[in-house]
């Protein structure tokens, strides 16, 4: 049963909550109030204690110390079941959705009604059409999940959690795979909920976010609650000077981009799966010595089976890549570096890095055979060790402690450790995927620094990003890319809804 609220009580409180790991203090003596019917914005650097927080508020966690109210009232919520019952969902960056169940069965999941399925599956229809109707979320309830896009996919995500009582929703960075588009969409969803009295805790780094849809913000730092303010009565500059503890430039400042020789061409290129599906669709561009060219669009569409494949780590069905004036003739990746290419992969788990690993075993991944590191039969652990710290002081990592296992840095921190290896092997081409996702605004300004500066060395830089903002702040050129083919190209200063409707699948001539 879903929490009553007392008159005029916080929607959310807490007071005094304090959460460790080990030596760590993730959460310290944390106060927040969060309004009824109101949007309320949570924001902080990697590492600031805001998932953490979230999830003592859906039970993932419990407080060390420290009291919550929900709806004026203290509870316990030892569990996410115990979370859904106080009138709490979240909503997870990845979804949660079981990609070959329809809409109906995801909704339902969990909460059959009962052993006679078919009946519980008929009152689930009758709710989740009543659902759609009363808050616009339009969604084919026989629809199979796997073959909605990824904006319908998350309305998906907020029916299941409307259909399980809430009153309240956790969005964590809601807009992170969504076209522009699709984000509009969302923060129009998340308007008509609160006008229909529900209250929305949105956790995102994109401060422009944060103006346009909240109506409060909190900010923490290290662990630590630091201020709280009215959205109308702040600024971006205000809330990016709060989250790092100093000032941050947010634009990103770079001159006319001076292109000289081809680095790196793609013609043709074709990319077939295991399963027999075309991935990427005969792609062919260039990209020159001092340019950066960007690739948008929404993630699934072949930007990740292209970097695979420049980077030898997937094989083309046909077509050709050349490096440095070198035709890649294997999926090698080892020769593709010997050329000058270097790659920073979009998944820094998955392919970055090994978390178990300490930072000074990871800054050599891949480089482990360089006379430097490895002199003879054995590596020369000294210098690695030296090479580490010098790339911790130079890209900033923190704590700088070569000794520490990859896994126990933020986010944020990780992404520099992957930057660090790649361009201090000082490529002439760099292939980058998603290079401040899940970054905070303090990191994302060192990493556009470095990259602009590569750009002005010379280097030749082909940048993935699923973040328009960033496509075209460091762009010099861009390729929108749509269901494996390139749509079309565009200039660096292009507009955000000329790029948008590339992203749809709309051709450049209709576009234009």
């Amino acid at each position: 049963m879903t929490a009553s609220t007392a008159p005029g009580a916080p929607a959310i409180e807490l007071v005094g909550v304090n959460k460790s790991f080990g030596p760590v203090h993730a959460n310290k003596d944390i106060a927040l109030k969060v309004e009824a019917g109101t949007i309320h914005g949570i924001i902080g650097e990697n590492g600031a204690g805001k998932s953490t927080l979230m999830s003592i508020l859906y039970g993932f966690y419990q407080a060390d110390s420290g009291d919550v109210f929900v709806g004026g009232r203290k509870v316990a919520i030892p569990d996410s079941q115990a979370a859904i019952g106080l009138g709490i969902g979240m909503v997870h960056q990845h979804f949660m959705l079981v990609e070959n169940f329809t809409v109906l069965e995801n909704v339902m999941l969990g909460a059959e009604g009962g052993a006679l399925l078919n009946r519980g599956r008929a009152a689930a229809r009758r709710e989740l059409v009543a659902l759609e109707k009363e808050y616009q979320l339009r969604v084919d309830p026989d629809a199979v999940v796997g073959d909605l896009p990824v904006g319908q996919q998350q309305r998906v995500e907020i029916l299941k959690a409307l259909y399980r009582g809430a009153e309240i929703l956790i969005l964590d960075e809601p807009t992170g795979v969504l076209t522009p588009d699709e984000a509009d969409q969302l923060f129009r969803i998340l308007a008509q909920l609160k006008a229909q009295g529900k209250t929305i805790l949105l956790i995102t780094h994109k401060l422009r976010e944060i103006m346009a849809a909240t109506d409060a913000v909190s900010v923490m730092r290290q662990g630590q609650m630091v201020a709280t303010r009215r959205t109308a009565e702040t600024s971006v500059e205000e809330l990016a000077e709060l989250m790092v503890g100093r000032r941050v430039l947010l634009r990103v400042e770079k001159g006319e981009a001076r292109p000289g020789e081809t680095r790196l061409k793609v013609q043709d290129a074709q990319v077939i799966d295991s399963l027999g599906v075309e991935r990427l669709r005969r792609v062919s561009f260039q990209v020159r010595a001092g340019e950066i060219v960007g690739i948008a669009g929404v993630a699934g569409n072949g930007q990740s089976e292209l970097l695979e494949a420049i980077a030898g780590i997937r094989p083309l069905a046909s077509g050709a890549i050349e490096v440095c004036g070198h035709e890649r003739t294997v999926a090698d990746p080892a020769e593709l570096r010997r050329m000058g290419l270097a790659h920073v992969p979009e998944d820094r788990h998955r392919m970055g890095l090994v978390t178990a690993f300490s930072a000074k075993e990871n800054v050599i991944l891949g480089y482990h055979g360089r006379p430097d590191y490895s002199p003879g039969l054995f590596l020369d652990r000294g210098a690695i060790r030296k090479a580490c710290e010098r790339h911790m002081k130079d890209f900033d990592v923190r704590p700088p402690n070569p000794d520490l296992k990859t896994a126990n840095f933020s986010g944020g921190n990780q992404q520099k450790i992957v930057l660090a290896r790649e361009i201090e092997q000082d490529p002439q081409v760099l292939i980058v995927g998603q290079p401040t996702r899940g970054v905070d605004v303090g990191a994302i300004e060192a990493i556009h620094r470095r990259l602009i500066e590569l750009r002005d060395a010379g280097k030749a830089i082909l940048l993935v990003s699923v973040e328009l903002d960033e496509i075209r702040a460091l762009s010099d050129r861009i390729l929108v890319m749509f269901d494996g083919r390139v749509m079309g190209e565009l200039s660096g200063d292009a507009g955000e809804r000329e790029i948008g409707l590339l992203m749809s699948g709309v051709e450049q001539e209709d576009a234009a």
